[in-house]
């Protein structure tokens, strides 16, 4: 299985209820087909999100579901594996939703 890593910033809102991270810059590993297998979400303001086969999903998102179908259009974005590799070193070593713990409606203090 050949693994291939990227960066490909984004610059559009979350749009839920922590736009105010800001644009982030994701990072993937995918494998030969173009199927993730880990991920980082590197955000401006905010936290460093990781995704893989220990943390498949939390409170904040998930490990992309979608496989990169035209690999050619991502070689402009093709990094190292080492460059991955200090992405994914920097995000939580625990689980971000421990983190990162968001209120519930139920936890919230009525205005």
């Amino acid at each position: 299985m050949e693994k291939r890593w990227y960066r490909r910033r984004w610059e559009e809102s979350r749009g839920d209820e922590f736009d105010a991270w800001g644009f982030s810059t994701w990072y993937l590993e995918v494998d030969g087909d173009g199927w993730p297998l880990r991920q980082v979400e590197d955000y401006d303001a905010g936290p460093t999100l990781r995704y893989g086969p220990e943390n498949l999903a939390d409170d904040f998102g998930q490990l992309a579901a979608a496989q990169l179908d035209d690999l050619e259009e991502w070689t402009p974005f093709a990094i190292a594996a080492g460059q991955f590799d200090v992405a994914w070193a920097k995000g939580e070593v625990q689980s971000p939703s421990k983190c990162f713990r968001p209120r519930r409606w139920w936890q919230r203090r009525p205005r």
